[in-house]
C-alpha cells in the first residue's frame, strides 16, 4: 500500500500520541540515515492526511542530542509532507515569557556541536539559506490560531538551541540572555528545522514555555515543571488542530518550495 500525507506533526516532550489522528495506522519506514524516532502514525486529521511521530520515541528514551533528525525529515520527505508542525518545549530567557505561554520563533541561535545538520555529505554540495529559517505562512497560521484560541502567544523571538542533555550553566543563561538576546531555550530545533529546509519542507516550531531557565533566581520545581508541560500538551493540540483546517493546499506565499534553486554546488 502506497502511504502519503500532506502534513506531519513532530511530537515534542509529553507529547507522544498526537490525540488527533482518526483511521491510524503505524507504519515503519527505512531510510539512508538510519532509524526514525519512532513508528510513523499516518492517518486524517479532519480529512487532511496527517503523520504523526515522536521526536524522543513513545517512552522518550532518545535524549535530544541523538535524536535522528535525518532519518525523521526523510521519511516525512518520503511520504509527501510538505509542512512540519514542530512543537517542543522550551525555556524562558525572558521575564515576559511565561511558563505555559506559546512562542513562535522566526530567527535560531545555534550552539550544538556534534549533529548531522545536512543530507549533503558528499558528491553534491548544498549552501541552503536559512535567513529566515521557519516558514513566515506557516508561522503566521499558528500565531493567528493560538490568539484566536486565547493563549498567551508571542511571535518573532530568537529559539537558542543548545547541544543537551545537560541544562546550561548560570553563565552561560546570563549570556544568551543578556548578550546575545535570546528568548527561548531548547535543545531540539537544530537540525531539524535545517533539514527540513534542505527538503523543501514548510517548518513551524510551536515553542510552549515550561519554566524559566537558570538565568533566573525563581526556583522551579520538577512537579511545577510536569504541571506546567501537562497543560501545554493540550493547548498544542488544540492549537494543531486548529491551525491543520486553514493550511492552503498550494504554497504561494512562502519560497520553502523552491529552496534548493541555487543553492545546490
Amino acid at each position: 500500500m502506497k502511504y502519503s500525507a500532506d502534513i506531519g506533526i513532530i511530537g515534542g516532550t509529553g507529547m507522544y500520541d498526537s490525540g488527533l489522528i482518526e483511521n491510524q495506522e503505524k507504519i515503519k519506514i527505512h531510510t539512508p540515515f538510519g532509524s526514525t524516532s519512532d513508528e510513523i502514525t499516518i492517518g486524517q486529521c479532519m480529512g487532511i492526511p496527517v503523520a504523526f511521530l515522536p521526536r524522543h520515541g513513545r517512552s522518550h528514551t532518545i535524549p535530544p542530542h541523538l535524536v535522528n533528525s535525518q532519518a525523521n525529515i526523510w521519511a516525512f520527505k518520503s511520504l509527501g509532507v510538505s509542512r512540519i508542525i514542530a512543537p517542543s518545549a522550551v525555556g524562558s530567557l525572558q521575564q515576559t515569557l511565561k511558563p505555559g505561554n506559546i512562542v513562535i520563533p522566526n530567527q535560531f541561535l545555534d550552539f550544538t556541536k556534534n549533529r548531522k545538520y545536512t543530507f549533503y555529505n558528499g558528491g553534491l554540495v548544498c549552501h541552503i539559506s536559512v535567513a529566515d529559517p521557519f516558514c513566515k505562512e506557516l508561522s503566521q497560521f499558528a500565531y493567528d490560531s493560538a490568539k484566536k484560541l486565547g493563549y498567551d502567544v508571542h511571535k518573532d523571538k530568537t529559539y537558542v538551541c543548545i547541544e543537551g542533555p545537560r541544562f546550561s550553566t548560570k553563565a552561560e543563561s546570563v549570556y544568551f540572555r543578556e548578550i546575545l538576546h535570546a528568548d527561548v531555550i531548547g535543545m531540539t530545533v537544530i537540525p531539524e528545522c535545517v533539514l527540513a529546509r534542505e527538503a523543501e519542507i514548510c517548518y513551524v516550531s510551536i515553542s510552549t514555555v515550561t519554566d524559566y531557565d537558570v538565568w533566573s533566581e525563581i526556583p522551579v520545581s520538577s512537579k511545577e515543571i510536569i504541571e506546567v508541560l501537562k497543560k501545554n500538551v493540550e493547548r498544542t493540540i488544540n492549537l494543531i488542530s486548529d491551525i491543520i483546517p486553514v493550511i492552503p493546499n498550494l504554497r504561494n506565499n512562502c519560497g520553502c518550495g523552491n529552496a534548493l534553486e541555487g543553492a545546490i554546488v
